[in-house]
């Protein structure tokens, strides 16, 4: 029987995620209520979370050379991005509990994709919480601010959110396929999920360079929304890159995909189940 084109694998799996993700929904919709809570309490932990850097600005002006509504800005933008890649991608921390246990066995029985039924599981509808409170925040930074609106840079901050969800996700799912090998390494990913966001939040300028240069050269997290929103903001870039380098975020989400789905693919080819 010949091998499905990539194009009709792609297809497939893109249908069966859909699939699985309409059927937890169905699932949480069943109580409403209970939904409503707890992204009611998702929602409010990351307001709380912004109050406390707004909390800050009660006693200093600017941080790092940057204001309170350029730090919400940032703030916006990495939340909306995340919340959107841990969404749709946010299972895949479960990937090493499956290997653990044995239960992975079960997914790799059905005509489905691995990585589709993965991602899906226990899809999480509360998650948009987290994206409301972003754009909520990037909404009201956008008032705040006195920005030049040239036609690039209305362009780049749909595209900034859009780049940032696709770095994000292919963390998670670079993160996934180290769990093949580590078998338990949730936490290490969270790092660099879940951290990373968490960096993104504040002004690249309280960073030493050297942690800059990791997170623009090996580690490509400064596309999420350091590198673009300088450029939106009109700031000059701390390591001395050209202002253009933000319109590059598309691209580098592109690479990072293709790099994470060869490491999927890879820790997939790997896996030698439980024995039991």
């Amino acid at each position: 029987m010949a091998e499905p084109l990539p194009r009709a694998r792609a297809y497939d799996g893109l249908r069966a995620y859909a699939l699985i993700v309409a059927m937890w929904v169905r699932s949480t919709m069943a109580y409403r209520t209970s939904f409503l809570i707890m992204a009611f309490g998702n929602f409010a932990v990351n307001v709380l979370d912004f109050v406390a850097i707004a909390l800050m600005f009660s006693h200093i002006d600017t941080l790092g050379g940057f204001t309170l509504a350029e730090v919400a800005f940032l703030y916006g933008t990495s939340g909306t991005a995340f919340g959107l890649a841990d969404l749709a991608l946010g299972s895949m921390e479960r990937v090493g509990r499956r290997i653990r246990d044995g239960t992975l066995d079960t997914l790799l029985v059905r005509p489905v994709p691995i990585l589709a039924q993965v991602a899906a599981d226990r899809f999480a509808l509360r998650r948009l919480g987290r994206i409301v409170q972003g754009a909520l925040l990037l909404g009201w930074s956008l008032t705040r601010l006195d920005i030049d609106w040239t036609p690039d840079r209305v362009v780049l901050v749909p595209l900034m959110l859009l780049s940032g969800a696709v770095i994000f996700g292919a963390v998670f799912v670079l993160g996934g396929a180290f769990q093949f090998w580590a078998k338990d390494a949730s936490e290490v990913q969270n790092s660099f999920t879940y951290g990373g966001t968490t960096m993104l939040q504040y002004p690249p300028t309280v960073f030493a360079d050297e942690l800059l240069r990791g997170v623009t050269f090996v580690i490509p997290l400064a596309f999420v929304n350091w590198l673009p929103a300088l450029y939106v903001l009109g700031r000059p870039n701390p390591l001395g890159l050209p202002g253009w380098i933000g319109f590059a975020a598309p691209l580098v989400a592109l690479g990072c995909a293709a790099v994470a789905g060869l490491a999927w693919r890879a820790g997939l080819r790997t896996y030698q189940s439980t024995g039991s």
